[in-house]
């Protein structure tokens, strides 16, 4: 008999609320400006409406993930990774945007990276549909590591 997957409704709703929330935090405070808009972009650069959208289904994923993690116990190692993944992750934008670091920024964005795919390990280890939940993420961020190489290439 196969087992049913249940969410937590109150850790899932704190999980909820710190991804989506942090990073309608640091939306506000991030927003591109002129000079960004005088960059040249990479030429696979969609569209900025695409971004809130695919953030929010990122977020959300990564809220599903960490409870399902954390409601199976034994999980310190896994949550310590995905806590310290996502404190990278709300940095990104500030060095990217509002500094116009884009050199640190791609670096940055290589080290987080790199913990995305410890988190995902040590999700597996805890709750493989946890890890699996984290593929578009790391997809995601890889093609944000082509976009941030483009425009440190092209400016």
């Amino acid at each position: 008999m196969k087992k049913s997957i249940v969410l937590r409704p109150l850790p899932f709703i704190f999980n909820l609320a710190l991804s989506l929330g942090g990073g309608f935090i640091v939306g506000l405070l991030t927003r591109a400006d002129e000079k960004f808009a005088a960059l040249k972009a990479p030429s696979l650069a969609p569209p900025a409406v695409l971004f809130p959208i695919v953030w929010t289904v990122l977020y959300t994923l990564m809220a599903v993930s960490i409870t399902l993690v954390i409601s199976k116990g034994n999980s310190d190692d896994a949550a310590k990774a995905y806590y310290l993944q996502l404190i990278a992750n709300f940095i990104w934008p500030f060095l990217f945007f509002n500094l116009g670091a884009l050199t640190l920024a791609f670096v940055w964005l290589l080290l987080l990276i790199a913990l995305v795919v410890v988190m995902i390990v040590r999700f597996y280890r805890v709750s493989p549909l946890a890890a699996y939940l984290q593929i578009p993420y790391l997809l995601w961020l890889l093609f944000a590591a082509y976009l941030n190489l483009g425009y440190v290439i092209l400016n």
